[in-house]
């Protein structure tokens, strides 16, 4: 019974977060062999300043891209 987490930045829309579940669910089903029904996918939401890398978090950088686009 696969079962796939993924943990991504809030923000995206309930139409990608609808494919990205889709996506993933058949590309489980064309790299094993198991039934459809059997495969769980869970798409973990972050808030955006609780997600760092490098120190930096995701909502800094949203914030230092805006900037920088104004500029």
């Amino acid at each position: 019974m696969p079962n796939v987490e993924i943990a991504i930045g809030a923000g995206r829309s309930p139409e990608q977060l609808r494919t990205l579940l889709r996506e993933v669910h058949l590309a489980v089903l064309r790299s094993v062999d198991t039934a459809p029904e059997s495969v769980r996918v869970l798409i973990r939401e972050v808030p955006r300043d609780q997600w760092a890398t490098g120190d930096v978090t995701l909502a800094e950088r949203d914030a230092q891209k805006q900037a920088e686009e104004q500029s």
